[in-house]
């Protein structure tokens, strides 16, 4: 629930039947509080890291391990399509068996992946362990929000989940800027490879540090939410390869009839995945997409409005990383580094947006998306005769940043403020895997798209490629704005109603 404090800036303090029973507000100076925060960001930000932190290194990964456009792709992909698909399914069963308990498990499990992607010897093996590093992913992320919820309450609940935004923010955009880093510093001479043995020694200090810190609490389950909808995941599962498969691998296979044949297939799919949940329900068993958290005020739109940014965001920093370094001979530094300005102006919305007053910040999410509109046309700009408008780049980084990140994190944080914590596993499941495929959809998407025109001009070839790009990611913006809007003005009629119900 967001209400106005004294000083007129957001506060968003959820309401009695939204606190976890028995459980105090913690206060900012607990010391183990504090670690249970540390920890779980620090996991959950390394793990929303491995989801970019690879796009900086495609060159060098092409180069070292002679793999092609699609292999290329499904290293970027395959971690969040793994991570998509399976992160609902982790939620409900950090419920059933104990949220520290999963927690530990994907960290323990995500943590020797990556050792093993950092030894991978072919596109083939890096492509497998970057599948099961996106499941151990989805285990541990999912147990973030429900751990927050346990641990904090009231404005320290508020100040947690504003970190917890900052960090799902600007996790993405961070990943491009460190990969640059450790590519360019060849550390030992091994190239790619340390953009995932980073996680090695980060992981098992956390676990140490989990196992320390976090909190043991029994689960309480009801029939109805204790078992794992085994039909819903076997038929969500195909209908997200359906439709992601395609797109990564059609623009290398030359757009083979197989690929037009699961294209087609994608929305029988989503119709035998949508009665299946319904009969789930029916049932009195609780579905991977729980129809109680599509009902709950706002959360459809929200959801939209969330996917359609991320797709913008994710499938053109994917494509701006590769064209950067592809087509304008920038090192991996270089491109890391050109989208530190983009991460700076996203993290400090994420986390300071609440210092807004609360009647401005459903206009303002919808400003900062037409601000994003303008950006990704700038681009076009910038783009189009082969160059990048050097200067105006990184200064179109950073108003990126900003109108993205405040049409984006007030969306997410405000739909998960009116969420009761009982049902949090499942909501923060439900809004983390919207998210998460909408980054496979933009980069499946917009990739393909940048390397289809890319590779069917001679002159300036790269440069259309982006220019078509951005073109096509102020479209997709533009009708995220129109969802936005749609919010503000349910916001403001719920708040008059509120109003005028408290003056009678």
């Amino acid at each position: 629930m967001t209400t106005a404090s004294a000083g007129g800036a957001a506060t968003l303090t959820p309401p009695r039947h939204q606190r976890t029973p028995g459980a105090a507000d913690a206060p900012a100076g607990n010391r183990r509080s504090g670690l249970i925060l540390a920890t779980v960001l620090v996991g959950y930000f390394m793990a929303l890291l491995d989801g970019s932190i690879v796009n900086v290194a495609l060159p060098s990964i092409r180069e070292k391990l002679h793999a092609n456009g699609a292999s290329l792709q499904m290293v970027a992909a395959g971690y969040i399509i793994a991570y998509a698909v399976l992160l609902v399914t982790g939620a409900r069963l950090g419920r059933i068996l104990g949220h520290e308990r999963l927690f530990k498990a994907g960290l323990a499990g995500f943590t020797i992946a990556s050792l093993a992607c950092g030894l991978a010897q072919n596109s083939g093996e890096l492509i497998v362990f970057r599948v099961i590093q996106g499941i151990a992913a989805a285990i541990m992320l999912p147990q973030v929000l429900s751990l927050i919820q346990q641990t904090f309450q009231g404005e320290a609940r508020a100040k947690a989940m504003s970190a917890w935004t900052a960090v799902l923010a600007s996790g993405i955009v961070v990943g491009q800027v460190l990969g640059g880093i450790l590519v360019t510093a060849n550390l030992f001479g091994w190239s790619w490879r340390p953009v995932f043995l980073v996680n090695v020694p980060i992981g098992v200090v956390l676990y140490i540090a989990a196992m320390r810190s976090l909190p043991s609490v029994k689960p309480h389950n009801t029939a109805a939410n204790s078992k794992v909808d085994i039909a819903g995941v076997l038929t969500l599962s195909p209908t997200i390869l359906a439709l992601v498969v395609p797109l990564v691998l059609g623009h290398d296979e030359h757009w083979p009839v197989w690929g037009w044949v699961l294209l087609a297939a994608t929305l029988p799919l989503l119709a035998l995945f949508l009665a299946v949940e319904r009969r789930v329900a029916r049932r009195g068993e609780s579905p991977i997409l729980p129809g109680r958290i599509l009902a709950m005020s706002g959360m459809k739109p929200s959801l939209v409005v969330i996917f359609l940014v991320m797709t913008v965001y994710a499938g053109n920093l994917f494509a701006t990383a590769i064209h950067l370094q592809g087509s304008l001979g920038f090192s991996a530094l270089k491109t890391g580094l050109a989208f530190a300005p983009c991460a700076a102006s996203f993290g400090l919305v994420s986390y300071f947006w609440r210092n807004i007053p609360a009647h401005l910040i459903r206009r303002l999410s919808v400003i900062g998306l037409l601000i994003g509109a303008a950006s990704m046309a700038a681009q076009i700009w910038m783009f189009k005769d082969g160059g990048y408008g050097g200067v105006w780049f990184y200064l179109n980084q950073m108003v990126f940043g900003f109108g993205i990140g405040i049409g984006n994190a007030p969306t997410m944080t405000l739909a998960l403020m009116r969420v009761p914590v009982t049902e949090a596993a499942d909501a923060s499941g439900t809004l983390a895997t919207n998210a998460q495929l909408a980054q496979v959809v933009g980069i499946a998407s917009l990739g393909t798209l940048y390397l289809t025109v890319a590779a069917g001009h001679a002159v300036h070839s790269a440069g259309h490629a982006m220019a078509y790009l951005s073109g096509a990611g102020v479209v997709v913006t533009l009708v995220a704005v129109v969802f936005a809007y749609n919010l503000y003005r349910q916001d403001k009629h719920e708040r008059a109603v509120k109003a005028a119900a408290a003056a009678s």
